[in-house]
């Protein structure tokens, strides 16, 4: 049977009692007499709850049942598919004859760690077999299948920061330059709007705001099907340069009117096909500009670094880039200039030691200063000459 116990704290009395391993309190007021008959009621249910008997299926049986009947109404296409797909290749081969219950939190960690020591998969690849399981095994316990999550506490492994690349901005006019004249608005596009390609694929002239000079990400394409974005961040409002409108609004006098209203489309007026436009136009033109190979959700990457260097406010490049908080661009983008950084740092020694500092970069080393670039670590700055510049 349970057990729990009641304490009295600054005058309140508190139930206190386990719940699967974890201590709860829960208060019932100034009478110890309410808290002795809360205690006796939880305990009971948790006792209930520990004795009723569980529903029984394998791993493979529940996870079919829950990508059908939960995952595939529940999450984006996308996100399905994803899904679906690790777990066939991931993990009904490693879990799928095994009963929900006998599943434990080392057979998972054993599971992730054989992906990486003998299939040879990314760490990130492996967080991305965890993240649906872990979800899978959550409603197994909502369910009445299983008591516990056993994946709560497995570790996830360490991923590195993904390298990404990107274009400078006489790469960015090279490439443009050497572009397909019927794809160049669609490049010039990616690279100054830092839209998703699916984003660009599901572009209708509706969204473009002449008057503002904003473009409003909507919807995006996924396996020729129009879904929401990738988030709720992702519905943003981005800015277009001058140059960009005017090139929009050159394409679109040149363009057929068609059903769809799509800004980028084929010559029948519907959707591009993500994967051909890379193939045949993206990496060609790349190829032709003399550009080493990149990805297109590069040119996203390029738009980044481009507000960056040019010293845009953080929150604006998020909002932007329908990123979710500043905290998210700044670890993904923060790096991408260094050389930036540099000013800030000769501001440093201007703020500290005022305009002598230009008279000690000036001016030639002397047999001053040659003490001081030899002296030992440590030694402190006050009482030091440098040059004719006095002290600081």
């Amino acid at each position: 049977m349970a057990k729990g116990s009641v304490v009295e704290r600054a005058g309140c009395w508190y139930a206190v009692y386990r719940v699967n391993g974890r201590q709860r309190w829960e208060s019932a007021g100034p009478s110890k007499k309410r808290a002795e008959r809360l205690l006796v009621r939880r305990v009971t249910e948790v006792y209930e709850e520990a004795v009723a008997e569980l529903k029984k299926a394998t791993f493979a049986e529940f996870a079919e049942m829950w990508l059908q009947d939960y995952a595939k109404v529940s999450v984006k296409q996308s996100t399905f598919v994803s899904y679906e797909a690790i777990t066939r290749r991931h993990l009904l081969p490693s879990l799928g004859k095994l009963w929900l219950h006998q599943i434990s939190g080392s057979d998972i960690q054993r599971l992730l760690a054989r992906k990486i020591r003998i299939d040879g998969l990314s760490p990130k690849s492996v967080v991305n077999i965890l993240v649906p399981l872990k979800e899978m095994l959550e409603h197994a316990v909502e369910w009445r299948y299983l008591r516990s999550n056993p994946a709560t506490y497995v570790k996830r492994p360490r991923v590195e920061m993904e390298e990404m690349d990107f274009l400078l901005p006489e790469e960015v006019c090279l490439f443009l330059e050497h572009a397909d004249s019927r794809y160049q608005p669609l490049f010039m596009t990616a690279v100054l709007t830092g839209m998703r390609r699916g984003e660009l694929m599901a572009l209708k002239w509706g969204d473009i705001d002449w008057n503002s000079s904003q473009i409003s990400v909507r919807r995006s394409l996924y396996r020729g099907t129009f879904q929401t974005p990738k988030s709720a961040y992702s519905i943003r409002r981005i800015m277009l340069s001058p140059l960009l409108s005017r090139t929009l609004m050159y394409h679109r006098t040149v363009s057929k009117s068609t059903e769809l209203d799509l800004v980028f489309c084929d010559v029948n007026g519907g959707p591009l096909d993500p994967d051909n436009l890379v193939k045949r136009q993206f990496l060609p033109t790349l190829d032709r500009a003399g550009i080493r190979r990149i990805r297109f959700h590069d040119l996203r990457h390029t738009y980044a670094s481009l507000l960056i260097a040019q010293g845009e406010d953080i929150k604006f490049v998020q909002s932007q880039l329908g990123h979710s908080s500043a905290k998210t661009t700044l670890d993904r983008y923060g790096h991408l200039f260094p050389g930036t950084h540099k000013e800030a740092a000769r501001r440093l020694d201007q703020t500290v030691f005022g305009n002598s500092v230009r008279r000690l970069l000036e001016e030639p080393a002397n047999q001053d200063s040659t003490v001081y670039n030899e002296a030992p670590e440590g030694v402190a700055l006050q009482g030091l000459r440098f040059g004719s510049g006095g002290r600081i």
